[in-house]
């Protein structure tokens, strides 16, 4: 089941309208969860940091043993014809996409060469601007490079994050302020997360538990370029209790304010209006 519509599919050299059969049953990816994708956005007809996104696919596969079958500047192309069928106003979630096909004689490590490609289409909102959501903390938290491909974008650590935002959604708030395995912050089940004390800005530092993203390091270059240092270090979950200003970072949508986490509630303050309006005007004159 599709989460958008609208949905073209480019798959074997072409593309495709609809959501069309990309894996078969036999596919390492299909049983053993080798799989990876990244995520761009089209919106107001510009796509910020496509290219970045086609990198990291690359990256990604080649952690999970995938032998990358496209270049960054390949895929691009792709995805901009792709995207010339639909109109400027569109809102469009761009998903280039890697799995294994094949193993090797036990079945578990991917055959190199020996890989399958797609891009996927997809017409979504983007939330409309204000547009808040709430925090809890969660059972579950990040794992480390030793168990889990934590360095790539990979499908097969999404039921984490799947379960720790029904989580949060059961005991009735949006997302999840997720630890790493130590119990320090480490970012949301969905997203990237900063915060503002006392004009300050803080997001946690990467520490190989988690992805630090295309859009968050956007906003620490848009912030330096305006004179304004993000310190990425050890946050507490106290320090976000502490804090004025909370604010999540991700390609889906880009700044998302926060206004409680767990009864200690926010104002959607001055510095995250000014990151968002900072990325719009960055993306929309590039």
């Amino acid at each position: 089941m599709a989460t958008g519509t609208n949905i073209r599919t480019y798959f074997n050299g072409t593309w495709h309208a609809g959501d069309v059969p990309v894996m078969r049953a036999a596919d390492h990816a299909m049983w053993l969860g080798t799989s990876v994708f990244d995520g761009a956005r089209y919106f107001e007809g510009v796509s910020p940091d496509l290219y970045a996104h086609c990198e990291r696919v690359n990256r990604s596969a080649k952690a999970l043993m995938i032998t990358p079958t496209h270049t960054a500047e390949q895929m691009v192309e792709i995805v901009q014809e792709g995207l010339a069928a639909y109109p400027k106003t569109a809102a469009v979630y761009i998903r280039p996409m890697y799995w294994a096909i094949a193993g090797d004689e036990l079945g578990i490590v991917p055959k190199p060469d020996e890989t399958g490609f797609a891009i996927c289409l997809e017409e979504i909102p983007m939330a409309p601007q204000g547009a808040a959501t709430t925090l809890t903390t969660t059972q579950f938290c990040r794992p480390t490079l030793s168990s889990s491909v934590v360095n790539a974008k990979a499908g097969c650590l999404y039921p984490n994050n799947a379960r720790m935002l029904s989580e949060a959604r059961a005991k009735g708030f949006g997302n999840a302020l997720v630890a790493d395995a130590l119990g320090n912050v480490a970012e949301t089940a969905t997203a990237n997360v900063f915060m503002v004390r006392d004009g300050e800005i803080f997001t946690p530092v990467p520490n190989g538990t988690f992805l630090a993203g295309i859009t968050r390091a956007r906003h620490i270059s848009n912030l330096a370029k305006d004179g304004t240092k993000v310190h990425e270090t050890v946050l507490s979950f106290q320090d976000f209790r502490e804090a004025d200003e909370v604010f999540l970072s991700g390609n889906m949508m880009k700044v998302t304010p926060v206004k409680e986490f767990d009864g200690t509630h926010y104002q959607s303050g001055p510095v995250t209006k000014k990151v968002r309006e900072m990325y719009w005007d960055w993306a929309l004159s590039e």
